[in-house]
């Protein structure tokens, strides 16, 4: 994946003045142009133009109805791709040439030529930061400009954010089931939907709290650690120790070389042999996987982690893998550890600790005992549950499948509607209540309370004065008159800030880098109750409206509404 040429400057608020600010990148995929778009975004723009309601002053809001994966919160991402897309806006005369194929021979030249001359330069963009938690119905982004060029940002913003968060939210809760302190590897690229599913995946993942990728392409564009051994490929591909030519290995510290490093791990296999917990476990292991072992221990000797599930775990992966590492210890190396791939991974996880232990105890080998232990084999949300529950030593996880793909939901469903042209407000009325719009141009605000953690969102009008710390605020849900609460805020956080200003005089937000939407995904969840995070059963977070906004949404629904007659 290449990146266009930048193209447009701007200024940054720093919270102190103005700076002019670097050009902004094209987007990642360069297959995210102004044709990334349903046809019928162009049919609209053409009836917009041919009514001359084409520069009307439209405001859109993109926002989801509900939580993914039964859950109570979201992460939005996908913010940087849609600023980087509109910074770069601009049909070619090849693309402006494609749509006139696709619309009617009716259609009149002189739109051709508007569609050649528009930008992005009459748009605002209003967002909440990448990286935070978000909830349903509160706008993620406000996009303002005429209503012809809005619609055609419709389609490729909702696509680059409807992944993006959906990805990012799932890496996020795998997170909180593993704990903080669990490494969490993603190794989903052969699994993911084609390359763009694959390379996104990668970059999500890693934003919504994982460490590293096994995928090299996201390392190199947006560098992602990367993580990754070998397969039972590579193990079965030996056949014994006498395939092996080149058997010296220089000590860490360069001071010796150990010229049959094939030698010295038979000499430590031989010594497991002897230890107390191996009576019975194990007798002459697999030699074509000692071989492939000691192989890769030559080829990296500072990074060694074996996968030792090929043959048979405790009689022959372990075993073999400890001779190794013994062996490798002895010339200055510290083995990385195990990976295991299949089999009961509580179970196997915590005979292999306890046979490290045995070796660190019985043989004095200071360290042995922590050895790393990593476990993958179509793991999910469920079996990293179910692995707490049961008990385990497994320090790392690599997941892939149900991860990248995310199987247990397949689409977010954010939407993009109209609820400002012209300054007059629009809603979108439907029988079916969540389906409804919160019309006019708002502001979002999340209330925090005593013990740091977030209590509430809000959203009002625009001109409304914001909710104010230690000041009682009344909260209404927007459909429900039922539902309602005064809030006393100890901290009130405005949600949404300008990141594309067009050609306002206004400052926007500098896009920050990868690691810092990480690190603020990891805060903002941080600052969420468990009960809201929690797998099953969990805490609905409230959203909810000013009394100002509640009464409004409901005048503005009576007056749309048509009356019915009875005969």
């Amino acid at each position: 994946m290449m990146e266009s040429t930048p193209k447009i400057n701007g200024s940054v608020n720093d919270g102190n003045h103005n700076r002019p600010t670097p050009a902004i990148h094209g987007p990642t995929n360069p297959m995210v142009t102004p044709l990334l778009t349903d046809l019928y975004q162009f049919t609209m723009a053409y009836a917009y133009w041919k009514a001359g309601k084409h520069n009307d002053r439209a405001v859109f809001d993109l926002y989801f109805r509900r939580n993914p994966f039964g859950g109570e919160y979201t992460v939005f991402a996908g913010l940087e791709e849609c600023i980087r897309f509109i910074a770069n806006f601009k049909l070619s005369k090849e693309e402006i040439s494609f749509v006139r194929e696709c619309l009617s021979p009716t259609c009149e030249d002189a739109f051709f030529d508007y569609l050649g001359g528009i930008n992005c330069s009459d748009v605002e963009v209003y967002a909440i930061a990448e990286g935070s938690v978000v909830f349903p119905k509160v706008p993620l982004m406000r996009i303002e400009g005429p209503v012809a060029v809005v619609q055609l940002l419709e389609t490729p913003f909702v696509n680059l954010i409807n992944f993006a968060s959906l990805v990012t939210t799932n890496a996020a809760r795998h997170r909180f089931v593993a704990g903080k302190n669990k490494l969490l590897l993603e190794f989903g690229l052969r699994r993911a939907q084609g390359p763009d599913g694959g390379v996104g995946a990668s970059r999500y993942c890693y934003m919504g709290g994982f460490d590293a990728t096994s995928n090299c392409a996201a390392g190199k564009l947006f560098g992602i650690p990367l993580r990754g051994t070998h397969s039972h490929a590579f193990v079965s591909s030996f056949t014994g120790p006498d395939e092996i030519t080149e058997k010296s290995l220089q000590s860490r510290d360069g001071s010796r070389v150990c010229n049959n490093f094939v030698d010295l791990t038979l000499m430590w296999l031989n010594k497991l042999k002897g230890l107390s917990s191996s009576e019975g476990v194990f007798g002459e292991t697999n030699q074509s996987e000692l071989a492939a072992f000691i192989s890769y221990a030559l080829a990296f000797p500072d990074n060694f982690l074996a996968l030792v599930d090929t043959y048979d775990v405790m009689r022959s992966g372990i075993p073999n893998f400890c001779a190794v590492a013994l062996a490798l210890n002895d010339m200055g190396y510290i083995a990385k550890g195990i990976r295991l791939d299949s089999g009961d991974l509580a179970y196997l996880s915590c005979e292999a600790r306890k046979f490290f232990h045995t070796i660190e105890k019985e043989l004095r080998v200071s360290g042995f005992g922590k050895i790393g232990i990593t476990a993958s084999n179509d793991l999910n949300e469920e079996t990293l549950d179910a692995l707490n529950k049961q008990g385990h030593e497994v320090d790392s996880f690599g997941i892939g499948t149900n991860l990248v793909t995310c199987f247990s939901q397949p689409a977010l469903g954010c939407v993009f509607k109209l609820v400002e042209i012209n300054n007059q407000p629009r809603i979108k009325l439907s029988e079916d209540v969540s389906k409804v719009s919160i019309p006019c141009k708002k502001r979002s605000f999340r209330l925090y309370g005593k013990e740091g953690y977030a209590l509430v969102d809000i959203m009002s009008g625009e001109n409304e004065p914001p909710p104010k710390e230690g000041q009682r605020i009344l909260c209404r849900h927007p459909f429900n008159e039922s539902k309602r609460a005064y809030v006393v805020p100890q901290h009130v956080e405005e949600l949404m800030k300008c990141y594309w200003p067009g050609s306002a005089d206004k400052a926007r937000e500098d896009l920050p880098t990868l690691e810092q939407i990480r690190e603020h995904c990891m805060k903002q969840l941080e600052r969420m109750r468990t009960d809201h995070m929690r797998r099953l059963n969990p805490t609905p977070y409230k959203v909810s409206v000013s009394a100002k906004l509640y009464e409004f949404i409901h005048f503005l629904w009576l007056n749309e509404a048509p009356v019915g007659e009875l005969q």
